[in-house]
């Protein structure tokens, strides 16, 4: 099966919209570019489905050279048969394709090869033929050659079972029918690696599941579980039925060979064949619930990434600790740092009045109407004290918001947070990035490690690398969805539009900082290495307000300019009649009347474009996040012990698991709701009710005081 034809199969789309999206990433397209703006050559294909074909097209011609290596290494042995070149050629996966190749490995010395240094390979083949009607030890004496340290009989018989035992372990036909019988009747067991040690896997400590059973979340928790060494983990499999299917297909009826065949056939299981196939299983389980996890938490952070924004606000970053005091820094609707302060309203010091002091001198001072608190260890007693502020100060326009933390130490210490404030303290910088995370999630979140953001599950026992290539994918298009306004976007934020590098921000923020703002999206050519091809990848996705083109707020692409002119012009406005508000009115009604199919066969364009450019017309320069749920504004503080059962509350979903949702209400810990209490009717997967940011409303059903856990139903 070609390429092409197994990607349109796998991802149940036309082979031709899978051809012309290869041929676009070939010449060097990025994702976001092709999603957005090539929606006719790939049949509108979405972000999601071009960036799973990009890692299958990657996967499946990875597959294929290797293929031709394993090939060209056996045709050079001298024992490729077309037989053997067919099923390499029609493998799948990389695994089917390793185990053809099993047999003609160089491998190190072995019993069977040493067996085979002896002469023995011949007695093996009469054992395996079983045409000899003699008895085994008659034959064997022939072998006999202490030369070869071959002294008895019995060392001769061993020798040739050596040899019988790598033979049937190597045969690929068998091997995948074990693995299949494994898949359908085997179970992952798990018992305590020592009797009646705590931890937090003492759900293992007697566990086993069918192997096709096991959810990804369950697995990775063994396998760390395995890694810390509170577990021991086995495979359990029908071993009986395995004999018997290798039995059935080597010993003849009447073999007087039967007894020496199945000792050999259970040797070869036992030793050879049974720890590579744990291995390959355990693997495989392993591969398919990182995968799982990966995609949970790119879904995730997608989601933060792309949470509303708080414009126009003032807002005061509160960085909650204990002993080193909590850091308090005051940043301006655009950004800017007012002010910093640390206090101390949190034990040792207790010292609440100097605190209240300083903190209403800056509300007071700096106008500021939201308060963003960062979820960390010592978050409580800062929020019940906000929360006594605001009730003090009875201003009916103060809020505070529980902020997610995550990541914002990592920023603090980084090279990057000490560029952006080299004469701030470290510690204050915490605090500086938890208001800005309220104003405009995007924007400081690209500042951080995606694997910091703090969603997901299991992120540090999966692979890393997978990991961080899927996470800068989501980024990417997080950023490239919203659009970057170049005049004021940092290099972080920079660098994830589509066709700009690290180094290439850098040139632009060092163009804008000594030539002053970009009034159009052409002079990004002037930047160094910022060429044509970048130029093309890049433009759309770059906003320029109160610049000399209107078009440059919108997504609409520079190589549609002139049609978008034209159509401007069939409704009788220009580009210029955008920034009027009145006339906008009235152009949106014009657009949406009229007949797609007839314009675009007009301006000689296909309809998906125009139906964008349209969209984009029709609402310049607006924030696709305004859609996104707003953070839950508080004014009063909830503990833990005002809870009760059957009470309704708001929360927003903090993150999305494979077994449930954790929801913030406003309690220390944020609730569970069970997958089985998402949703009345069946969910088999949590991201299909829920997404990170979402506010919901939830009933509380149980309160565990001792364990801090709360336990939450969307059934209302």
């Amino acid at each position: 099966m070609k390429i092409e034809e197994q990607i349109a199969k796998e991802l149940n789309i036309r082979e031709g919209q899978v051809k012309s999206t290869i041929e676009l990433i070939d010449a060097g397209n990025t994702i976001p570019f092709i999603a957005r703006y090539r929606k006719e050559v790939t049949g509108n294909l979405s972000d999601e489905v071009l960036r799973t074909l990009g890692e299958r097209l990657t996967y499946l011609r990875n597959l294929e050279q290797r293929k031709q290596e394993v090939i060209k290494i056996i045709e050079e042995q001298g024992k490729l048969t077309e037989e053997l070149k067919k099923s390499i050629e029609e493998a799948n996966i990389l695994a089917e394709v390793e185990d053809l190749y099993r047999p003609f490995k160089q491998k190190k010395r072995t019993r069977a090869t040493i067996a085979k240094e002896k002469n023995l390979d011949p007695l093996a083949q009469i054992i395996l033929e079983q045409k000899e009607l003699r008895p085994i030890e008659e034959i064997a004496k022939e072998f006999i050659n202490p030369e070869k340290k071959v002294e008895t009989q019995q060392d001769a018989i061993q020798g040739a079972m050596d040899i019988i035992a790598e033979i049937i372990a190597d045969k690929p036909e068998y091997r995948k029918e074990i693995k299949r019988i494994c898949y359908r009747e085997g179970r992952v067991v798990t018992t305590a690696a020592k009797e009646d040690e705590k931890s937090n896997y003492e759900m293992y400590y007697e566990f086993a599941e069918a192997i096709n059973r096991i959810p990804s979340h369950r697995i990775l928790a063994i396998n760390r579980g395995e890694k810390e060494e509170f577990l021991k983990v086995k495979l359990e499999k029908p071993e009986e039925k395995i004999l018997e299917f290798i039995q059935k297909d080597i010993i003849k009826p009447k073999s007087l060979f039967k007894e020496l065949l199945e000792q050999t056939i259970l040797d070869s299981f036992k030793r050879l064949i049974e720890p590579s196939i744990d291995r390959e299983i355990r693997n495989d389980l392993t591969e398919k619930a990182e995968e799982k996890a990966i995609k949970v938490f790119g879904e995730n952070a997608k989601q933060l990434l792309l949470g509303a924004p708080l414009k126009g606000l003032t807002v005061i970053g509160f960085d909650p600790a204990y002993r080193t005091g909590c850091k308090i820094a005051v940043i301006d609707e655009t950004g800017k740092l007012l002010d910093t302060a640390t206090i101390y309203p949190t034990a040792p010091q207790n010292d609440i009045e100097g605190a209240k002091k300083t903190l209403i001198s800056l509300i007071n001072k700096d106008h500021a109407n939201m308060i963003a608190i960062g979820n960390g260890t010592a978050s409580r007693e800062p929020e019940i004290f906000v929360a006594d502020i605001i009730k003090e100060l009875g201003k009916k326009d103060l809020h505070y918001a529980i902020v997610s933390e995550a990541g914002a130490s990592v920023y603090s210490a980084s090279k990057l947070a000490t560029e952006e404030y080299p004469d701030i303290n470290v510690s204050l910088r915490g605090a500086i990035s938890i208001a800005r995370r309220l104003q405009d999630p995007l924007a400081e979140l690209v500042k951080i490690d995606p694997k910091a953001i703090g969603v997901g599950q299991y992120q540090h026992d999966v692979n890393q690398k997978n990991l961080s290539e899927s996470l800068n994918a989501v980024v990417e298009d997080a950023v490239n969805k919203v659009g970057v306004d170049v005049n004021t976007a940092t290099p972080s934020l920079l660098s994830y539009v589509a066709g700009i590098n690290n180094s290439i921000a850098k040139n632009i923020v060092k163009y804008r900082d000594e030539n002053g703002k970009l009034k159009q999206r052409k002079e990004l050519l002037k930047v160094p290495k910022l060429g044509k091809a970048a130029f093309e990848q890049c433009a759309g996705f770059i906003r320029i307000y109160e610049g000399t083109n209107p078009l440059e707020v919108t997504a609409v692409h520079p190589e549609s300019y002139s049609v978008t002119e034209k159509l401007l012009a069939i409704i009788g406005a220009k580009k210029e009649d955008l920034l009027d508000k009145e006339k906008l009115k009235e152009i949106k009604i014009k657009l949406s009347e009229l007949n797609v199919e007839k314009i675009a066969k007009e301006l000689e364009i296909g309809e998906l474009t125009l139906k964008d450019i349209i969209a984009e017309l029709s609402k310049p320069g607006r924030d696709p996040r305004e859609d996104m749920p707003k953070p839950i504004l508080r004014s009063d503080v909830l503990k833990i012990e005002d809870l009760r059962e059957g009470m309704i509350l708001t929360g927003t979903v903090r993150n999305v698991i494979d077994f449930g949702a954790f929801v913030d209400i406003g309690v220390k810990h944020d609730g569970l709701v069970h997958i089985s209490e998402l949703s009345e009717g069946f969910v088999k997967n949590p991201s299909d009710v829920v997404s990170v940011g979402d506010i919901v409303k939830v009933k509380v059903l149980k309160v565990d005081l001792e364990r801090q856990k709360v336990s939450l139903s969307m059934k209302i």
